[in-house]
């Protein structure tokens, strides 16, 4: 697949025969095969500004799974930026460690330690990219619908790292993506012109602000929270922004009866999302979360050596 070696720093990193083929990787574990120990005797740096559930334990878990050694870094630790440089703090852990995995919210200061860094090194978060998120829910969406291109996902909610990286993998895998905002929240015209230089089988990305535009037809409905990390001073304007997008059971009755739902969490129950929608019988939320694990234990096993190596 070429992703030995190599780091994974956006969706459009991957050519679609390369994203189709992480996916077909992750399935056959999740089927029972065996990964094998291709981190036998390594280890693996894990830096985390943000606070983080499910990025944290399912890479963790499936570095362990592959036989390596996790080391999680905070900032209080390392303090990157103030008590260290970043090409400092990635050169110093070039060194000691045989990869990276970063959940930072600087683009620039992710950039920055991959020119530092000799091994590869993940994107596990910025402000501008969420791509293994994507990655595991284009995972999920190909389980739930048996295919991917073609797939017509309605993202409702902010244009944020999320959005940008569900419009990247509409480019590269052939997805139908409505993403949908309210007036002054879509996502940058930069991110959308660069989507459409990559290389793929080439998507549909509708931008809108009406709803019911979004909804027809549609196989998934995506939400994500309204207020994200660092930007809490703005939390009860765009709780009347955004209001009128909450995804709830009356939204679902304007969507095709066969619709699922996701949410990358964690979710803020009561406003994007309600309870009756995240719990009910068309949620596949809960699924789409266990899917990080399989999809990084395949990233981790094609970037560091094929299935089976022992070291």
């Amino acid at each position: 697949m070429g992703l030995r070696g190599r780091d994974l720093l956006a969706v459009g990193d991957l050519s679609s025969e390369e994203l189709m083929a992480l996916l077909e990787r992750a399935e056959e574990f999740k089927r029972g095969s065996e990964p094998g120990t291709p981190l036998t005797r390594r280890s693996i740096a894990l830096i985390f500004l943000r606070p983080s559930n499910r990025t944290r334990v399912s890479f963790e878990a499936a570095i362990a799974r592959l036989g390596g050694h996790p080391i999680a870094l905070f900032d209080r630790e390392i303090e990157m930026g103030r008590r260290e440089s970043v090409g400092d703090v990635g050169r110093i852990l070039d060194g000691f460690v045989d990869g990276l995995v970063a959940r930072i919210p600087s683009e620039r200061d992710l950039r920055g330690l991959a020119r530092a860094m000799r091994s590869p090194v993940i994107n596990a978060m910025t402000d501008l990219g969420h791509p293994c998120q994507i990655l595991a829910d284009c995972l999920t969406v190909r389980e739930q619908l048996g295919h991917l291109e073609g797939a017509r996902v309605t993202f409702v909610g902010d244009g944020n790292n999320v959005c940008n990286s569900w419009i990247e993998a509409a480019q590269v895998a052939g997805i139908d993506l409505r993403v949908v905002t309210p007036a002054g929240y879509e996502p940058a015209p930069a991110v959308l012109q660069a989507a459409g230089q990559l290389r793929g089988v080439g998507g549909r990305v509708l931008v809108t602000n009406d709803l019911g535009q979004g909804l027809a037809g549609t196989d998934v409905i995506y939400t994500d929270v309204w207020t994200s990390m660092g930007q809490e001073e703005q939390h009860e304007d765009r709780r009347q922004d955004f209001g009128p997008y909450q995804v709830n059971e009356r939204v679902l009755e304007r969507a095709p009866e066969g619709a699922r739902v996701m949410h990358c969490l964690p979710a803020h129950r009561g406003e994007e999302i309600t309870d009756a929608v995240i719990d009910g019988p068309q949620s596949i939320v809960f699924d789409q979360a266990q899917n990080r694990y399989w999809l990084q234990l395949a990233l981790l096993a094609e970037v560091f050596g094929p299935a089976g190596a022992e070291g």
